[in-house]
């Protein structure tokens, strides 16, 4: 059956990000890509609005024609397989940087696997096995380095550019039904976003202490002037409250407001058990948190306590000065 023009701008317009207009035009690799970036992080979607059209040509065009010149590599494709190599290699390093031999094997196979999904969209692609052996022999040299995407995913694009060559062509009839193209893409992308989401719902704390920082740092740059830092935090509250009006509270509130305690700063059970040690309450600040530190040690270090349990008690407070300097850690210490 033939497409239509006019049916593709809509999806493009309703789903474009999420590739639907690619799945209705049999672009099944175009379309995964833009499930797993977004479009193109949002710049290939609005570039697609001028080439639909073209994108529908292709789709209608003789199936029966095959070509036999390799095709070009355009600047905008290189681009893209490199951007997408180095964007699969960060999610990895993100995810899956605990497995064994990652910077041998899994890190290559991921950036290589980015920059062949990008060489594959519309009617072209490329050889895999020369592209993922290419990252496999460019990996070693930048082991262990956090830049590493980067070099690997360019010698893999260049591997991919020079191996190029144009899809077999479809014969009448063997296109695939929708559900069964559906299931691929499906498990194609749980491939990807699993080891990421689990990797943040694992470190879950740790995120939120970074926002913690992050929003922190952001308001005790306007200390000098108090009404502006009370707007910045009743603007970067406004979502939690939204969420509070539109569930009418009960659990959803509560399971927000403990997020919130982590996002304003509030003590967590073990930070509240460093105060106990430290004998201090809750309103204490930085200074007067390090002042009775300073107080508390040098009563208890063992060269000055001939106590048995100086040692021990020593340590405690040292470490409980460590819980709360890490809580206060964008605030400066005396």
């Amino acid at each position: 059956m033939a497409k239509s023009v006019m049916v593709a701008y809509v999806l493009w317009a309703v789903g474009g990000p999420l590739g639907l207009h690619h799945l209705y035009l049999g672009r099944d690799s175009h379309a995964l890509l833009w499930m797993l970036t977004l479009g193109g992080f949002g710049f290939g979607w609005f570039r697609e609005v001028m080439r639909i059209p073209a994108y529908v040509g292709e789709a209608n065009q003789d199936a029966g024609k095959e070509r036999r010149r390799p095709p070009s590599v355009g600047p905008a494709r290189f681009a893209g397989q490199v951007c997408v190599g180095i964007y699969f290699g960060t999610v990895a390093l993100i995810g899956l940087n605990s497995l064994r031999f990652f910077y041998l094997i899994v890190l290559p196979l991921c950036v290589g696997a980015g920059v062949h999904l990008v060489s594959s969209v519309g009617q072209q692609t490329s050889d895999l096995q020369k592209t993922l052996a290419t990252c496999l022999i460019t990996s070693p040299i930048f082991y262990g380095s956090t830049f590493s995407p980067l070099p690997i995913s360019l010698a893999a694009s260049v591997t991919a550019a020079q191996h190029r060559r144009f899809k077999p062509p479809q014969t009448p009839g063997t296109t695939q039904e929708l559900g069964p193209r559906l299931y691929k893409l499906g498990l194609a992308w749980l491939a990807f976003s699993a080891p990421l989401g689990y990797c943040i719902f694992h470190n879950t704390t740790a995120t939120l202490y970074y926002l913690s920082d992050c929003v922190a740092a952001l308001l005790d740059i306007f200390w000098f002037l108090p009404w502006l830092r009370s707007v910045l935090e009743y603007i970067l509250l406004m979502p939690y409250r939204i969420l509070c009006v539109i569930t009418g509270g009960g659990y959803y509130e509560e399971a927000w407001r403990k997020v919130l305690e982590v996002l304003l700063k509030e003590y967590t059970e073990k930070e509240k058990e460093a105060l106990q040690v430290l004998s201090l309450d809750v309103e204490a600040s930085p200074e007067v948190i390090t002042r009775t530190y300073r107080e508390l040690a040098k009563r208890w270090h063992p060269d000055h306590n001939p106590s048995k349990d100086a040692e021990a008690m020593f340590v405690k407070i040292s470490d409980a000065y460590e819980v709360l300097l890490q809580h206060h850690r964008p605030r400066r210490f005396k």
